[in-house]
């Protein structure tokens, strides 16, 4: 089985302005959900996703996450190949894990795992 790209993450200073500027843009609705306003894209086409702005940097970053069934085993596997962990395992309450981590070139990528899959 191969690991799926399942959600994409925009990070910025200001969740509200972002969530304005991309849904005058594409039509998308945003929704409060903790820490993050998740996106709906309006389309079963593709994936959903998230704004969240930090409150260190990075402020502006891009990413998405691949679901993997051990995030632990998959971080030490990257970290073989050379590559680095940026976030160590982190639950998201009621919904799953996930982690981040570089890649050779400093990309900065996450894993998720859902909670049904822990």
């Amino acid at each position: 089985m191969g690991q799926p790209v399942m959600h994409f993450e925009i990070g910025c200073r200001n969740r509200e302005k972002s969530a304005k500027f991309y849904s005058t843009l594409f039509g998308w609705k945003t929704e409060e959900f903790g820490p993050a306003l998740m996106i709906d894209t309006g389309n079963k086409t593709g994936i959903q996703g998230h704004f969240n702005s930090l409150s260190h940097e990075p402020h502006h970053y891009v990413t998405f996450y691949i679901q993997v069934e051990d995030i632990k085993d998959h971080l030490n596997k990257i970290e073989k190949l050379g590559g680095k962990t940026m976030i160590p395992k982190t639950e998201v309450p009621g919904a799953g894990h996930f982690a981040w981590f570089s890649d050779l070139d400093g990309n900065c990528v996450g894993l998720w795992t859902p909670m049904q899959v822990q």
